[in-house]
Formats: structure tokens, sequence, C-alpha cells
């Protein structure tokens, strides 16, 4: 039976994701194209993110942070075909909320393409921006710990965060400042497992997410392309894949290629 038919095909809001906190991990994938999203949403993953890690595993940059608005809207509206039942929302793009104008004028373009949420990256630093979004009526997702769009700032390498107690603490400061200001989820990347299970402990109205932060936060997040092998010249440490996709395509298509020769 399919997936679809024997799971609630009711369209995934906010609240019903927030009342699964405590109760039911949740997962969470990314997805950049139309046939992804329905194959994701048919799989039934309650949430799905247009994530600007599509720079990577999609366009060939080198980090996030060269991925424009035009990109980020052009995904988001291919998705949007898809119709998915799940949840799902896009990032907001580097440089495109500094200030909180900016931030609102980046979301109301994702929005209009369809998302039905914006994430951004930082902590009490991007507050009047989570206000400003939240005044204009947008859901939000937050995400701290190791920022990729920060990248170069941190030379180029994804460090671990929440190792001494200055971080321990600007992690939970960050986390409590973000569920206040209206945030409904918070994506923890690279935070240490003891830690990451403290801020999900910590709050109680905003759902943590992590991603290689240890098995206690309230969902788990990752890059398809990496959970599928999809993109097998590169695969982070804390992934296993569950599939080799891009070793089944170059074997498909060698095959086919030999039986016109």
């Amino acid at each position: 039976m399919h997936p679809r038919q024997i799971a609630d095909v009711s369209k995934i809001t906010v609240a019903e994701i927030l009342a699964r906190k405590g109760r039911e991990r949740v997962p969470v994938l990314t997805a950049y194209d139309y046939p992804m999203a329905r194959l994701l949403d048919e799989a039934g993953v309650p949430i799905l993110l247009v994530g600007d890690s599509l720079g990577m595993v999609v366009l060939g940059y080198p980090d996030t942070t060269h991925v424009t608005l035009a990109e980020m809207v052009h995904h988001t509206r291919a998705v949007a075909r898809a119709k998915p039942n799940a949840l799902w929302g896009a990032d907001l793009p580097y440089r495109t909320y500094d200030t909180p104008a900016a931030a609102v004028a980046t979301a109301r373009e994702l929005i209009a393409a369809g998302a039905e949420y914006v994430k951004a990256e930082g902590g009490q630093e991007i507050l009047p921006q989570v206000q400003a979004l939240q005044a204009e009526g947008i859901p939000f997702m937050a995400h701290i710990g190791m920022l990729p769009q920060h990248v170069l700032e941190e030379g180029g390498k994804y460090r671990i965060k929440g190792r001494d107690e200055a971080g321990r603490q600007r992690l939970l400061d960050d986390a409590r400042a973000l569920e206040a200001a209206g945030a409904f989820a918070c994506v923890l990347e690279l935070v240490t497992p003891p830690v990451a299970a403290e801020v999900t402990r910590e709050t109680r109205t905003m759902l943590t997410i992590g991603i290689g932060s240890g098995p206690d936060c309230d969902g788990q997040v990752l890059v398809t392309p990496d959970l599928v092998g999809a993109f097998p010249w590169f695969t982070p440490r804390f992934v296993t894949p569950r599939a080799q996709t891009g070793a089944q395509i170059r074997t498909a298509v060698g095959e086919w290629v030999r039986s016109l020769q």
C-alpha cells in the first residue's frame, strides 16, 4: 500500500507539528525540485525545506554564500508545484535579511512563491528580524549552532558548537530568545549532543531539529542527497546513506550506453 494511503493526508500545519514536541521525533528533509518534493511527500515526511544547501548539491557552488534570492525563488516555485501535504518552507539566502525590512521583503518573495515558512540563521543578533516577520504573520524557523552562511568567517571550517561553558550559555540564551520571539522551530547544527539535549528540554513552544547534534532533539534534518547517496563526492560524517542513487545512476546509464554499441 502506498505510504500516503495509510498516512494522514490532511495538510500539515505549524500547530500540528508543535503538538508532536515531546511525543514523537519529527523527520525533516530538503527538497529542491518538483519530483523530489513529490517523492518525499509521498513517503510521509512532515516538514520539507528548500534549503540554501542547494547551492552545493544542485548548483555546484563551494558554499551557501553564493546562493541568490532569485535562485531560491526559482526552486521554491518548483517545490510549490508538487503541492506537498507537508509543512514546507525556504531559507532566506545570505545577506538578504541584514535588516528587519530586508528580512520581510525577502520572506514575502518566498511566501509569494509558495513557501509556508521561512528560515534564517542566527540567534539574538537577528531578533529584530524575527519580530518583524512575526508582525507580518510569517511563520519562522530559526537556525543556531554552526551557521553555514558564516563558514567563510570561520576560516572555511564547520566547527562544533557548545564545547565550552560560554558556547553552551550562548546557545541556551539564543534558543530562549528565539522561542520568546515566536520561532516555531530551531535547527541545531553541529551542537554538542548534551547541549542540544539541554536546549530541547529548556524549550516548550519551539521544536528543536538537529543535524549532527546527537539523538535527543525533537526532530532531525538531513540534506536529502546525503541521505540517498545522490551526491557521492562528499558525505558528512554524521550521515549514513540509506541508498546509493549516484552509483545506481552511473550503472544504469553505463549499461544503456554499452547497449547501443
